[in-house]
């Protein structure tokens, strides 16, 4: 797992920033992506794709690597943006915001001298790297995903209390039958993706939202 950061730190690269993104797929909720420094030579076991563990895992895994790393940024684009630019667009710009808001514990912030990305080629003037299933080859995209993945399920987790009626606490805004069928009962909601609902709700037109 630390095969292609060893690889960089041995070229001289030192703050390697490693980026992954969670929520491309959900109808519902932003798009967020982190962006994680880690020290030199460190492997935290456990770290691997985030969606191979555990929610209580990913928990204890989150607090370990904000202890740990050298600098995080988080980056996210709501369902407006979504809406407007597409979803591979509103990643890719969540994935450059979070490398912008790189900051250290001292809130110092971080300027990377490479960034190591899954699966995306964004349009930075740092060097970079992306690489297929990244989150399962590489430890600093790996500990990317699970701090993204964590900040967006907290996230979706404050927005079940605000509609109760789409669970998104248990979906997280994926569209599982449960939350599809709240879809056609309820109608859509404000974080959800407009552009994400026409087949679902078998309408061209705008909808309307409560």
């Amino acid at each position: 797992m630390l095969k292609i950061e060893t690889e960089l730190w041995d070229k001289g690269y030192n703050y390697i920033a490693c980026i992954d993104e969670v929520g491309r797929g959900c109808l519902a909720g932003s798009v967020v992506a982190c962006a994680v420094v880690m020290p030199k030579e460190l492997l935290i076991e456990g770290v691997n794709d985030s969606k191979k563990l555990t929610s209580k895992k990913r928990d204890n895994l989150y607090d370990i690597i904000k202890e740990k790393a050298v600098a995080i940024g988080i980056g996210e684009k709501d369902c407006d943006v979504i809406d407007e630019i597409n979803i591979k667009n509103a990643t890719k710009l969540a994935m450059i915001e979070a490398i912008e808001n790189l900051k250290d514990k001292d809130g110092n912030k971080i300027i990377p001298d490479y960034v190591l990305i899954d699966a995306e080629k964004l349009d930075i003037k740092i060097p970079q790297l992306n690489i297929i299933k990244g989150d399962e080859k590489c430890h600093g995209i790996a500990a990317a995903s699970i701090i993204a993945k964590v900040t967006r399920d907290r996230q979706m987790e404050n927005e079940d209390k605000e509609y109760p009626e789409y669970k998104f606490a248990k979906n997280k805004g994926y569209g599982t039958k449960e939350h599809v069928q709240a879809l056609l009962e309820y109608g859509p909601t404000k974080i959800h993706r407009h552009s994400f609902l026409k087949k679902i709700l078998n309408k061209d037109e705008q909808v309307s939202f409560i």
